[in-house]
């Protein structure tokens, strides 16, 4: 049977007692009606986890006594940065989902000129802050013990004039063409435009930070889409997707 998963901004070490976070105190007591004695699993993000026992339930707050760390290895040979233009929120927060669960290892969100989403700094933090527990949620779900780094949003040609020489770098565009299956290292970037696709300038200031065009077949996908697809295909040729 598989175990509960929790995720907690602490320190863990064998034989330690603590108290769960109020939102999982509240999803494991109210909702899965945990008792004592019952079996989990908690990790705070560091690459391992934790079998825990609950030692009590009282309304919604719920204490585990926690085991013998274990270290199993559930992150890609394939460290994937995903540069997401920005989405309307229900369609970036699943990109945002997915993409963890496909096993990236980085999310920069950005804001581009033809993108329908704008944020002010304050938004921006906020924004930034919702995606990274959705990215604990999926973590929690999927079994990765590594959460991926999520940014705080920022401009689009700010994030490419920042770059510095490194790993592959893949933009797609329909107008590109289909790359040909060659080793690309154990890093790679892969950006994906907004719903209303990137301006000449945007796509120019790809190129000259060192990005390769390429499409996904011959039919224009939606950004979510977009993303999804172009990640899984990373993982598969790349990655560890194929792997049993």
């Amino acid at each position: 049977m598989r175990l509960n998963r929790v995720y907690v901004d602490a320190v863990l070490s064998q034989g330690l007692h603590l108290e769960l976070p109020p939102a999982a105190g509240v999803h494991l007591a109210k909702v899965l009606r945990v008792r004592s004695g019952d079996e989990l699993v908690v990790f705070a993000g560091d690459g391992s986890e934790y079998p825990a026992s609950v030692e009590s339930v009282r309304g919604s707050r719920v204490s585990v006594a926690i085991g013998a760390a274990r270290a199993p290895d559930r992150e890609s040979p394939l460290a994937v940065t995903l540069v997401q233009c920005m989405a309307r929120a229900d369609r970036m927060d699943v990109i945002v989902q997915k993409a963890t669960e496909l096993g990236v290892a980085r999310i920069i969100p950005v804001q581009s000129r033809r993108g329908v989403v704008r944020l002010d700094p304050a938004q921006a933090a906020s924004k930034a802050a919702h995606w990274r527990a959705i990215v604990v949620s999926a973590c929690e779900q999927c079994g990765r013990n590594r959460l991926p780094s999520v940014e705080t949003p920022r401009r689009l040609l700010e994030y490419l004039g920042s770059l510095a020489s490194g790993s592959a770098r893949l933009l797609l565009d329909p107008g590109g063409k289909p790359r040909r299956a060659a080793p690309i290292g154990a890093e790679v970037t892969v950006a994906i435009g907004p719903e209303g696709g990137l301006d000449e300038e945007e796509i120019e200031a790809f190129r000259l930070a060192g990005f390769e065009s390429m499409r996904l077949g011959p039919r224009v996908l939606r950004t979510e889409t977009a993303a999804i697809a172009a990640v899984a295909c990373l993982q598969d040729r790349y990655g560890d997707l194929s792997d049993g």
